[in-house]
């Protein structure tokens, strides 16, 4: 069984600075090249508000019901059991292919300095570093991630800092940048809505205090307090660093352009600006190292979790909820970590485009897993507490308008990117798109058709500790 070892001090750095990485480091810059800062600002600010409103919703079950299964659980026991199978799978494998994504990210920052090592030993080698992480307790975890976190939360907020200061000594810089060419919207409504898939995410990984509910000491106080952090890092690190970015870097520099590459990441151009070319560029490629194993050791984590939990409720084999001692488990981790590597060889094969393909499914992935935990929350107020909020610890805003004003924006989001799609529209390219969509919607028909009976639904005024769907210690 899995054991509460993540204290209140974790969740809510994890809540703060967890999902902080490449998203934010690299692709703002590219972000603002397509949509012009108009465009990304009204973009990411709109993410930032429907994220506000999930993390709130997600808050509110977690705190009543605080599981590792998180919303994957919440779906099955709120909505419907199939639905709650297909939101499983989803979210492991999305958390699978960031993996992968993440250990290619590193390659590739380790390549500006050591260009002819080898990018098989690069990612051997981080790959292991996140491996042996996550082969320690969740306390180990929680600790890691704290200080990686924190080193996050405080480049960025020194980089407002600098971007004042800059804008206050050079009048050249600020609005000025909003009205060149034809800005302050790029591409007009094709590159608004080309931005959303972007902003989206960097945003990913926000839920995350979700599945550490389950291992979190006292998670009655510690996730209401961590939720309440959200608004502030919402606005802090992605809407007001996007201003700000707008404000000192044109957005139609050439740097820009190019996100594979951490020249172009705006963060560089802004520490370039003060501090010098050399210091600035080996500055941010530490810290987007940081990012991206950042990234990485949660997206291990989360994964994990999550098919622990599918082995704990018959959504997949139960030897994958086996855990060690210490409450690892053991058998997750390796499936995972093999599932990575097996993704991450699969970027050697084909000049990547079999692993471009995969990662466009992994970021419709997130958006599908974001509707599942506003769909859930819906359902869990309207059918199962039937307007009783007395049992409630935590209670989310403005409910129901918020989990409904986030179904439509993600539902308009998926569908407005056929939208976006240039030149021969075929077969192979609605299913590189709209592929992990069409998966989630036959995992659902196939469960429906084959399962012989479906989870039972325990009744939430029943203490749940010790239950068959999860069972915890509180040491």
């Amino acid at each position: 069984m899995l054991v509460r070892n993540l204290r209140a001090r974790h969740l809510n750095m994890i809540a703060l600075g967890g999902s902080i990485g490449t998203g934010i480091f690299l692709a703002s810059g590219y972000a603002i090249h397509i949509a012009g800062p108009g465009g990304a600002l009204a973009a990411y600010s709109l993410i930032a508000i429907m994220v506000y409103f999930l993390i709130t919703s997600l808050g509110e079950m977690a705190t009543h019901r605080p599981t590792t299964g998180s919303f994957c659980e919440y779906s099955s026991r709120y909505v419907d059991p199939s639905f709650g199978v297909a939101m499983s799978y989803n979210y492991w494998f999305n958390w699978a292919i960031t993996i992968a994504a993440e250990i290619s990210a590193a390659t590739i920052i380790m390549k500006y300095w050591f260009p002819d090592i080898s990018a098989v030993m690069i990612s051997a080698l981080f790959f292991g570093l996140v491996f042996f992480v996550n082969l320690f307790s969740v306390r180990v975890y929680g600790e890691t991630e704290y200080w990686m976190s924190f080193l996050k939360v405080a480049v960025i907020v020194v980089f407002i800092i600098l971007c004042c200061f800059l804008i206050s000594k050079k009048s050249e810089l600020g609005i000025a940048n909003f009205t060149i060419a034809d800005g302050p919207f790029h591409n007009g409504w094709l590159g608004f809505a080309s931005v959303f898939l972007i902003a989206g995410f960097s945003f990913q990984g926000s839920e995350l205090i979700g599945i550490g509910a389950g291992e979190v000491k006292d998670p009655e106080k510690s996730i209401p307090k961590a939720v309440r952090t959200i608004f502030w890092r919402l606005v802090l690190f992605y809407v007001l660093t996007t201003l700000f970015i707008s404000l000192l870097v044109p957005f139609n520099s050439p740097a820009l352009a190019n996100q594979e590459s951490v020249d172009s990441s705006p963060f560089t151009l802004v520490f370039q600006s003060y501090f010098g070319h050399g210091f600035a560029t080996n500055l941010i490629n530490t810290i987007i190292l940081v990012a991206v194993v950042s990234a990485a050791n949660a997206s291990m984590y989360a994964s994990t979790r999550t098919l622990w939990y599918m082995g704990t409720t018959g959504q997949a084999p139960k030897f994958f909820s086996k855990t060690t001692k210490y409450g690892l488990p053991i058998y997750a981790l390796l499936a995972t970590a093999a599932m990575g590597s097996v993704i991450f060889l699969s970027s050697l094969i084909g000049n990547g485009r079999m692993f471009t393909i995969l990662l466009t499914i992994s970021a419709l992935c997130g958006f599908i897993a974001w509707f599942g935990i506003a769909l859930s929350h819906y359902c869990f107020r309207k059918y199962h507490l039937k307007g009783d909020l007395s049992v409630l610890k935590y209670k989310a805003k403005l409910f129901p308008y918020a989990p409904v004003i986030a179904m439509v924006m993600i539902v308009v989001i998926v569908v407005g990117q056929i939208y976006t799609l240039t030149g021969d529209i075929t077969i192979g390219v609605i299913l590189q798109q709209y592929g992990a969509l069409i998966v989630f919607i036959a995992i659902i028909v196939l469960h429906k058709i084959f399962s012989k009976k479906h989870m039972q639904i325990i009744d939430d005024k029943v203490t749940w500790v010790g239950a068959e769907t999860e069972k915890l210690s509180t040491k």
